[in-house]
């Protein structure tokens, strides 16, 4: 590579606390993140994993950022100063509005679970080339068409988490690369290592061509 770009990798969930002992949260490990930052520094790129709360080895010649919450995922995401942002985490898109200082015993929860909307990292970043993920249980094409060109991506990783070998807690998946132009480019069942190579590799690809 001419220069050495800085990639910044989100993975893994946030979790939003209600009290000190319970939170909202997701069942992701992880392991696609860590995989794309593992590619991204073998390719030669300056890696920064903002990670949520996983139990993964940091992967050689990556720089790890731990957060909690989305806010901090995003807080950490922009102080990276990233030039190419992929964004794996399953970010939770929902808070509750206060967290109590202490635990809420059971009388005290009813009524107490108003909800406030989290801040789109990915939107919402300035970064100048995105990738985005679209997990879902359905139409998971569909709706990396819409990610795409509401959050301005180069493109984005399509995956239905109910398919089988893919979704949460595998070491595989079988992904769909979709671009803008509803360009959809389908892969086989792989392993999420072999899919990160894809991602890393389409990147360069779609360098070179700028």
């Amino acid at each position: 590579m001419e220069t050495k770009l800085r990639m910044v990798v989100t993975a893994g969930p946030t979790r939003e606390h209600l009290d000190p002992v319970r939170f909202l949260s997701n069942p992701s490990t992880g392991r696609m993140g860590f995989a794309v930052a593992r590619a991204a520094a073998e390719a030669g790129y300056e890696v920064v994993l903002v990670a949520g709360p996983v139990g993964l080895k940091t992967p050689k010649g990556v720089v790890r950022v731990d957060v909690v919450s989305a806010r901090e995922m995003f807080a950490a995401v922009e102080a990276a100063k990233a030039d190419i942002l992929v964004a794996t985490a399953a970010v939770a898109d929902w808070r509750p509005k206060s967290c109590a200082k202490k635990k809420l015993k059971k009388g005290e929860m009813s009524g107490v679970l108003e909800l406030v909307r989290n801040p789109d990292i990915l939107k919402s970043s300035k970064v100048r080339r995105k990738i985005g993920f679209a997990a879902e249980t359905g139409e998971a094409v569909a709706e990396a068409v819409r990610k795409c060109k509401e959050k301005n991506l180069e493109f984005c990783v399509a995956n239905d988490v109910t398919a089988p070998g893919a979704g949460f807690g595998v070491a595989t998946n079988r992904v769909v690369f979709v671009y803008p132009d509803g360009t959809a480019k389908r892969l086989p069942l792989l392993s999420k290592l072999a899919v990160a190579r894809r991602i890393v590799a389409a990147l360069q690809r779609g360098r070179s061509r700028k």
